[in-house]
């Protein structure tokens, strides 16, 4: 499968023409952004790991019966997924309280929920993806009823298989952000799950494994990504 016309090129990723018209190949930058864009550097090897623990996750997902853009893991940085149109929504799951719900609510960062939460945000850079509900949505025509319901109920599902599963290699998950696509009228999971885009801390010692190294300056960035890398125990 070869690349044609890139088509788009974002903060992490390019994506590319194939000769299928219903696969696209996706590209994983080491570039990282934090801040809406405002903040931007570099991580040597974020790609290699996004993408790979992205097709791994997506596999465990798969087999748990949630339906992922994921067709075939091309290289180190190459993955070719479904072509879908993006649902313009970021779905946030949050089990511990961290980041922008911590400073938004007062509440102090590592405060575990009495249950997940879920927000939606409006995809859009520009406006800075603002929080909105799902009468939001359905007002301004960005999903249905059924899709909001079934994008839902994906994304709990996704927080439950993920909860356990990295709680076997000592990781706890914070939250994290993912995005569904419309595939042939279907929905399902697209983007990627990575430490690009969820909280990861260690079980025991409560260190950051995530992007929030980066946004924070804590240090080792690569490391910590690595880390994630290591316990995974991807080929």
């Amino acid at each position: 499968m070869d690349k044609l016309e890139q088509l788009y090129e974002g903060k992490a990723k390019k994506v590319f023409k194939t000769e299928d018209p219903d696969v696209l190949i996706v590209d994983y930058k080491d570039d990282a952004t934090a801040f809406n864009g405002e903040k931007k550097g570099t991580i040597v090897g974020k790609g290699v790991i996004n993408n790979k623990m992205s097709n791994y996750v997506m596999s465990l997902l798969e087999k748990e019966g949630v339906p992922t853009h994921l067709v075939k893991e091309l290289s180190d940085r190459e993955t070719a997924v479904k072509k879908v149109e993006i649902v313009p929504l970021e779905v946030i799951i949050r089990n511990v309280s961290a980041g922008s719900f911590a400073k938004k609510l007062g509440i102090e960062e590592g405060r575990k929920l009495l249950c997940p939460t879920l927000e939606f945000s409006y995809k859009d850079d520009a406006l800075g993806d603002p929080f909105i509900n799902s009468y939001y949505a359905l007002a301004l025509g960005l999903a249905t009823k059924e899709e909001i319901d079934l994008i839902t109920k994906y994304a709990f599902q996704v927080n439950d298989v993920l909860i356990k599963y990295f709680l076997g290699i000592g990781i706890e998950l914070i939250d994290f952000k993912i995005e569904f696509g419309r595939y042939h009228g279907q929905i399902i999971l697209a983007d990627e799950i990575s430490p690009d885009t969820c909280r990861l801390w260690d079980v025991t010692t409560h260190e950051k494994l995530d992007k929030d190294r980066f946004r924070r300056d804590l240090g080792n960035v690569e490391d910590a990504y690595q880390e994630v890398f290591h316990r995974l125990g991807i080929k």
